[in-house]
């Protein structure tokens, strides 16, 4: 699954052979015709990491497959999108490289990544290719000023995740770029999403009013200095 793939709902496979059995191997000629091939074509690379894996043919080069349900996060959204389209996903689903990945048990992570305090935060420190945002692990996700949260409020938070999620499965005939788009989002979605705002708005700005963006983006902001200061004293 690529970020084209998670966004429209296209069906894609790979041959994922991380536990290959050797009679299967024995047994197919088509799995024995394209590791020959994958050989081949490591062998005739310039790199010689590359070379060397041409007697891992089984293998895909690099693997940071998730062995629970994780949370697939697009490299690019559209700029207009509301909300950060990200998924979560299990185990046997292989995530490419245009997504990226993070262990997400309980969908915390999917919960808070899929709030409107994110989406703003992601909007004014993230990248952009083109106009769209680009996501970034080190400069976006790892920056965002989340602090620590009970386990009451991360139980909510978690559960107003899962009704987003429940919201978009009532809507099977959508893909997630149609379910998202600004001017056609289904009703059940947007009032799962408001209410996982209040609670997410909660675990960063507690008892503070948030109007709007403007006002989350100040507050994000203040998080982040007093933070900043914080891990400064502390060094």
């Amino acid at each position: 699954m690529g970020t084209k793939e998670l966004l429209h709902d296209i069906p894609r496979w790979c041959l994922w052979m991380v536990d290959l059995d050797a009679s299967d191997l024995r047994n197919s000629a088509l799995l024995r015709e394209r590791l020959e091939r994958v050989k081949s074509f490591r062998l005739a690379s310039d790199a010689a990491s590359t070379r060397e894996y041409a007697t891992m043919a089984r293998l895909f080069r690099q693997i940071a497959q998730p062995e629970t349900n994780y949370l697939c996060i697009p490299r690019h959204v559209l700029e207009r999108r509301l909300f950060f389209t990200a998924k979560r996903l299990g185990p046997e689903t292989i995530s490419g490289d245009a997504n990226f990945v993070a262990d997400d048990p309980d969908g915390f992570m999917f919960a808070v990544i899929s709030s409107t305090a994110y989406v703003v935060w992601q909007k004014t420190v993230g990248g952009r290719i083109k106009s769209d945002l680009r996501f970034s692990k080190l400069g976006v996700w790892n920056t965002l000023p989340l602090p620590s949260v009970s386990s009451e409020l991360r139980k909510e938070i978690v559960a107003a995740g899962e009704a987003v999620q429940a919201a978009r499965a009532n809507h099977p005939s959508l893909s997630l770029a149609q379910m998202y788009d600004p001017d056609a989002m289904p009703l059940d979605l947007i009032r799962a999403h408001t209410n996982l705002d209040k609670a997410v708005d909660r675990a960063f700005f507690g008892r503070k009013s948030v109007q709007d963006d403007e006002r989350r983006l100040t507050l994000l902001f203040e998080l982040y200095k007093d933070m900043a200061t914080a891990q400064s004293a502390a060094a």
